[in-house]
This record gives C-alpha cells, sequence and structure tokens, in this order.
C-alpha cells in the first residue's frame, strides 16, 4: 500500500526557544530553534521578510498542525479560541547558523504606544529558553511572499517606521549592498529604545524617540522635511483610516489600481518604504502622494497596527 505524505509548501511546526535578550525598555529579542528551521530559505535577501508566530492561548498549549494540508488556516479557526492560541505576525530580524543548527530571531515590541500589550508581546515578557511555539515560514525553493521591500532601480532610499517596523527596517539596512544612499527615520518610545545598527555608509539612520511626545509626530515631520516640503501635520480623521491600509508599488488593500510611473512626479529616484501605526502611515501616504505628488509606484505603505483596536494575525 501506498502511503502520501503531504509537503507545504511552507513551512507549520513547532519551535523552541534557544535564547532571550532584553535589548532595551520596549524590545525583547528571542531566538528560535528547531529541526524544520533546517528547510528554512526565501529567493535572495531577507529584508523585511514576514512570518507568522502561534502562541499558546488559554489553556496554555498549542495547537496541532500535524498532517496540515492546504486547508491549514480554515482547520486552525474552527480550534475552539482557547485552544487553537493566538497567530500574529513578525519580521525575521536575523537568520542565525545553517542546516540542523539554523535559528529564527525575532525582535518583539513590548508595550504600543496606546499602552496596549498582545498576546505575542505578554508572552515574550515572560519567555524563557524552551518555550515552544509554532511558526509559520517559508520553505526553500518554494514561493511563499511576504517581502515589500523592493527598490527597483531607485538611487536613494527613504526607510520610515515606528517602533513596530524597526525590526524590518534594521533587516532592511543589513541586507542593502554597499554604496546604497538614503535615510532611516526610526521613531521609538523612549530614548533608551536607540539600538547600534549597520547599514551602509551612504545610508543616514536617524532615531527618533517620542519621550512623551505623541505617536508620529517626529516621524511625520522628519520624513516631510526631508522631501524639502514643510511639514504641516496632516488631521486624519477615523473614517479615513483603514486598518489593514497596505500599498505597495504594484498592491492596493483599498483595490486601487496602482497606475503606471508618471514620468514628471517629483523625487524619480526615489523609493520609500514607510510602515507602522495605520493612522500615521495613512497621514504620510497622503502627503507624500496628494501633497507632494510623488508617485505611487515608488511608495510602500504598510499600516503594521491600529491605535486602538486589538491587533488581528
Amino acid at each position: 500500500m501506498t502511503v502520501t505524505t503531504h509537503r507545504l509548501p511552507m513551512i507549520i511546526d513547532e519551535v523552541e526557544v534557544t535564547r532571550v535578550e532584553r535589548l532595551s525598555p520596549s524590545f525583547v529579542r528571542v531566538e528560535l530553534g528547531g529541526p524544520c528551521l533546517a528547510e528554512f530559505g526565501v529567493d535572495g535577501p531577507l529584508y523585511d521578510q514576514r512570518i507568522k508566530l502561534v502562541f499558546p492561548g488559554a489553556s496554555g498549549r498549542l495547537p496541532s498542525f500535524a498532517g496540515a494540508d492546504e486547508s491549514w488556516w480554515s482547520t486552525w479557526l474552527d480550534i475552539p479560541a482557547e485552544e487553537r492560541g493566538h497567530m500574529r505576525t513578525y519580521t525575521v530580524r536575523e537568520v542565525r547558523g545553517a542546516g540542523a543548527d539554523t535559528r529564527l530571531v525575532v525582535d518583539v515590541v513590548l508595550h504600543l504606544a496606546d499602552g496596549a500589550s498582545g498576546p505575542g508581546a505578554r508572552w515574550a515578557a515572560a519567555a524563557r529558553p524552551g518555550d515552544r511555539l509554532v511558526t509559520i515560514a517559508p520553505r526553500k525553493g518554494e514561493p511563499y511572499g511576504g517581502i515589500e521591500f523592493v527598490p527597483g532601480a531607485a538611487r536613494h532610499l527613504l526607510l520610515a517606521g515606528d517602533e513596530t517596523a524597526v525590526p524590518a527596517i534594521s533587516a532592511i539596512l543589513e541586507c542593502l549592498p554597499e554604496g546604497s544612499r538614503g535615510v532611516a527615520f526610526l521613531e521609538v518610545p523612549l530614548t533608551g529604545d536607540v539600538l547600534e545598527l549597520d547599514a551602509p555608509v551612504g545610508v543616514e539612520v536617524v532615531w527618533l524617540p517620542r519621550d512623551g511626545a505623541p505617536l508620529g509626530q517626529r516621524l511625520h515631520a522628519s520624513v516631510v522635511s526631508h522631501l524639502g516640503a514643510r511639514p504641516v501635520p496632516i488631521e486624519v480623521v477615523d473614517e479615513e483610516v483603514d486598518p489593514e491600509v497596505w500599498e505597495t508599488p504594484t498592491y492596493s488593500s483599498s483595490g486601487e489600481p496602482v497606475a503606471s510611473l508618471s514620468s514628471d512626479a517629483p523625487h524619480p529616484d526615489l523609493y520609500a518604504w514607510i510602515a507602522g501605526e495605520a493612522r500615521v502611515v495613512t497621514g504620510l501616504r497622503r502627503h507624500l502622494v496628494r501633497e507632494l505628488g510623488i508617485d505611487r509606484r515608488q511608495v510602500a505603505f504598510m499600516g503594521y497596527w491600529r491605535q486602538g483596536v486589538a491587533m488581528r494575525s
């Protein structure tokens, strides 16, 4: 009798915490290992590669994905909430080792600007070596997606984000080739959250600690000033904020077509990658595209979270 073993195009398996490091008041670094990670891989640089992590729920147990097939998502949703745990999206900050010794490094923000602390942050705050969770991640040689940093031939890079985007921007900076030029603006809660980062000599890294200032205020002003405009705040009302705002040069969460690159747009050599709280990202999108006339195909805007709204998977 022939036994068929189903192999998903992505890794869905348990991993174990091998190391925990408190980087700053707002960031915890967790290193994950497991035999399944020997098959982890992406086609090209890691950049802002996203993965999903499943944390234990109220029962304290992890859901089983044994024998999972293409219906794994709906199957997981069918599990009672207290048993299926919590799924959240994170950026792979770094990959260490190879083969069976492959380790994924994930940096977790402990508290968002509104004081909220989700299941991932609560888990990370108490994480210890030996703790287990489930990862959903790229498998070598298989299409997976999850990388939005695609600068093409742009000669000047603009990276901007709040604390939730710091791991992605940090990973992008380390992947950039020598000779890259541009600037990275990183808004974080506290001066103590400023981290040491590696970046090409032509890319300036600017930290923007809020230290009590309103969320996004310093980030918005810095990005707009960098582009040569007066940093007039833009009011964004609740009805205008798409909690899933996500627009890249080839995709728009609103369903709007992304038109061809305009030949007369300002800053033609620019590629902008902006991520963070949805209202702040929406305001920056409006300023860059509507006020400054920058072509939509030169920018990627991603709402990683929404202030006052519980994050989903």
